[in-house]
């Protein structure tokens, strides 16, 4: 074999690839002009995996194919949105940044005479009746108002519903305990419909709606924002794009957690923060234009 077919075989696997990286491109810009839900600055690497995904499992050669059937085939689409948002979560996870919450956050927001609190990217709901708990045990839930955000409307709808596998209650639990529970987790939820269904007044003060952090502006002020395991599926520049609408929306003096892996420290929004706790990815916004802290 001479040296230029051995470089055309080690040059063939990188076209590949090119050409299905300009069929993602191809695709995500449809989506967003003819549906209106922009993936475009999520990270390529792990879109890309999803979309490969969902290409086996319409049955489709390629993702030129199944660009096709979405633009022919309306009624794929909720299926394919499935694939592209994540939805991985447990109530009270990561338990140390929920003490923190109850230990250190709370005991400021309760100085507040009414809160707000976002839960941006809430998936399934787990993360919000995770602090919905929380703000009961410690005496705060009737004067806060919760808004649980997510891009998509099959997962607010399991939101809603509240209702989740019996077999992830165990962990729930364990999470819960660790995180300086006041009481049983088995204190708010009822075995139903196969499940472990949670009780209906833990949401009864929460807005739940569509909002997309790619797009969409922010909606009000709000003194807690909880949106981890987020940042990580966005590109740079998306990241930063998020970090500026948690900047805007929080008051002065209100609380951003993020997941264990995230950081606002490379963010042109970092000087607007500092860390509160850091080991626990939870800052705060200066609470006067002279007291602001680089993370």
């Amino acid at each position: 074999m001479d040296a230029a077919m051995m470089a055309d075989l080690a040059t063939a696997p990188e076209a590949e690839e090119q050409l299905q990286l300009l069929e993602l491109d191809s695709l995500l810009d449809l989506l967003w002009r003819r549906h209106q839900f922009d993936f475009r600055g999520y990270s390529r690497g792990s879109i890309l995996r999803r979309m490969v995904r969902a290409q086996q499992y319409f049955g489709c050669e390629s993702l030129s194919m199944l660009q096709h059937r979405m633009l022919h085939e309306p009624a794929i689409l909720p299926d394919l949105l499935s694939f592209l948002t994540i939805h991985v979560s447990e109530m009270f996870r990561d338990p140390a940044y929920f003490r923190a919450l109850r230990e250190q956050v709370l005991p400021h927001l309760a100085t507040f005479p009414s809160l707000k609190v976002w839960i941006a990217g809430c998936s399934t709901g787990e993360e919000l009746y995770s602090l919905a708990i929380l703000f009961r045990e410690e005496g705060l839930d009737s004067r806060t108002l919760f808004y649980a955000t997510d891009i998509s409307p099959a997962a607010l709808r399991k939101a809603e519903l509240g209702i989740y596998d019996m077999d992830r209650v165990a962990g729930f639990t364990a999470n819960h305990q660790a995180s300086g529970a006041r009481t049983s987790l088995s204190h708010y939820y009822t075995a139903a419909y196969g499940g472990a269904r949670f009780d209906p007044s833990l949401r009864e003060r929460t807005l739940f709606a569509e909002h997309s952090l790619v797009s969409d502006q922010v909606f009000g002020e709000v003194h807690l924002i909880s949106c981890r395991n987020v940042l990580i599926y966005f590109d740079r520049p998306l990241q930063d794009r998020a970090v500026g609408l948690f900047r805007e929306s929080l008051v002065r003096g209100g609380f951003l957690g993020l997941g264990a892996k995230e950081t606002l420290r490379f963010s042109s929004h970092a000087n607007g923060f500092t860390e509160f706790a850091a080991q626990e990815r939870i800052y705060w916004k200066a609470n006067s234009a002279g007291n602001v802290v680089h993370v």
